[in-house]
């Protein structure tokens, strides 16, 4: 009953001291940015999507898509210590491309409590 008892404090000082450890939480300033209209000609456009770890850990960003191969994003890989900020730089390359209105996904995965956003890039190109 004795040992029981030990094993069972033990899992539960294990336990709360798994849950008490701090959680990374990742904030962006905008999660959609209007390039405006642009023409053909300058059709390579860069916007940046700026976030701020409002958790309590270390957030780490461990990957960042495009839902096209027009769209590059680039981000640093070091971890964001609570209380500061980061960037994404993505950039819109529409050259060959159809004219006309476009909305893009990045997908932001991280080792925060939600672990993937969304980001969104809009615009309109002419001929």
């Amino acid at each position: 009953m004795k040992k029981f008892f030990m094993i069972t404090m033990m899992l539960v000082a294990m336990i709360t001291t798994a849950h008490a450890q701090g959680k990374a939480e990742i904030k962006f300033d905008k999660t959609l940015i209007n390039i405006g209209t642009f023409p053909e000609s300058a059709s390579e456009k860069t916007v940046t999507f700026t976030y701020t770890n409002v958790g309590d850990a270390p957030l780490v960003i461990n990957q960042v898509v495009a839902s096209c191969g027009c769209t590059d994003p680039k981000y640093d890989k070091k971890p964001v210590a609570p209380g500061q900020t980061g960037q994404i730089k993505v950039t819109y390359n529409g050259r060959g491309k159809f004219a006309g209105y476009f909305k893009k996904s990045i997908t932001v995965r991280t080792n925060a409590a939600t672990e993937m956003t969304r980001l969104y890039i809009e615009g309109t190109m002419t001929e």
